[in-house]
């Protein structure tokens, strides 16, 4: 399909994130509400990609992952190509937050033995078995405290 006067097609991948958002909001102003449907779809994308990244820093399967979240695996498939429902976002942005932290002062490959091991100041659970009982807030307090070094002495 030609396009009038040589005109060629730019594709929004292929401009600053800046730019392909102006010309976003410019070109579906008068559309109501599909702004706000394509930043809904934007996010759900995004917390699917955070989920994928955390069940693989975690070595962590879809059954697993059906387990933690108390729903079944078919969700867990749903989430990860449809994204993540909005009633999850946050708790998966607190677990999200918690693996960034574990990558950030571990050696990565550690990292899921790290998540397994019961320790003293989780009451001799894991953060596996914490995220499992309250969800991600717990967790990423819980590695916010493993990573406190302001108490740490010279």
């Amino acid at each position: 399909m030609s396009r009038p006067n040589g005109a060629r097609t730019i594709a929004l991948a292929d401009l600053d994130p800046r730019i392909a958002a102006e010309r976003l909001v410019r070109d579906q102003r008068d559309k109501g509400g599909w702004l706000d449907a394509f930043a809904e779809a934007l996010d759900r994308r995004r917390n699917a990609d955070a989920l994928e990244r955390v069940l693989s820093v975690w070595n962590l399967n879809q059954s697993d992952a059906a387990r933690i979240f108390g729903v079944s695996r078919q969700a867990i498939s749903k989430w990860l190509h449809q994204g993540v429902p909005a009633e999850r976002a946050e708790a998966l942005a607190d677990l999200a937050a918690a693996t960034d932290l574990l990558v950030r002062h571990l050696q990565r490959e550690r990292i899921p033995a790290v998540v397994r091991r019961s320790a003293p100041a989780l009451g001799g659970r894991s953060l596996l078995d914490l995220l499992e009982r309250q969800h991600g807030r717990a967790v990423l307090e819980a590695c916010r405290a493993m990573f406190d070094f302001t108490e740490a002495h010279a």
